[in-house]
């Protein structure tokens, strides 16, 4: 499946009006929900009309359910520049041999902040792994990054091959304090550098 088309039109109001979410996390990382969990939630009386469980570092979700309808997805702990960065790589082959050396080697690099705050991927090589396994590279919760100039930074990123930047988001928990743009301005960013557009709750919990 084409998942970069299938996102690329994926209509805000969806978004916006909560029928996708492609920002989920299970017990695979750090969230509280088992995998099969969250999936059957999304099922539930249609919830979704499309999601994507995304832990950190770690692809194992999809391995051990392969029979699973989201979209598989992942959230990648990698610096750029003096900046720390979440990347979402969404629709890569779960089996591509060239995405095994950013995984977590343990259960420490998926859930405990410490351990992957000192990540040390390359984000170059991270995002053309993403490509070669046939998948997109989207810049998750924008405004949370620590950029002295936000559209300079994701500018960079493009350059690099950043396909998509996550738009629609409710910035739960901290991120609602601390943000250093707001969410207008990344969509016009998005819109300048024809991104493609996501969205997602970041749910952690035990319920969608």
């Amino acid at each position: 499946m084409n998942y970069k088309e299938l996102i690329k039109y994926i209509d805000k109001e969806d978004f916006l009006n909560h029928k996708v979410n492609l920002h989920i996390h299970s017990t695979y990382s750090d969230g509280k929900a088992e995998f099969k969990d969250l999936e059957n939630q999304a099922l539930l009386n249609k919830k979704y009309k499309l999601f994507s469980i995304t832990d950190h570092n770690t692809i194992q979700g999809y391995i051990d359910n392969p029979d699973t309808i989201a979209i598989p997805g992942v959230e990648f702990d990698v610096w750029y520049k003096y900046i720390f960065l979440h990347l979402l790589a969404y629709g890569i082959d779960i089996n591509n041999t060239q995405m095994q050396q950013f995984y977590s080697k343990d259960k420490r690099g998926t859930e405990m902040d410490i351990v992957r705050f000192f990540a040390k991927r390359n984000i170059k090589d991270l995002i053309n792994a993403i490509h070669d396994a046939g998948g997109i590279a989207v810049l998750a919760h924008p405004c949370c990054c620590w950029a002295l100039n936000l559209e300079e930074f994701i500018k960079d990123l493009v350059e690099l091959g950043l396909d998509g930047i996550e738009v629609y988001y409710p910035y739960p928990r901290w991120r609602k304090y601390i943000k250093f743009s707001c969410p207008e301005d990344i969509e016009k960013i998005a819109d300048k550098y024809n991104l493609i557009k996501t969205g997602g709750t970041d749910c952690h919990e035990l319920n969608l």
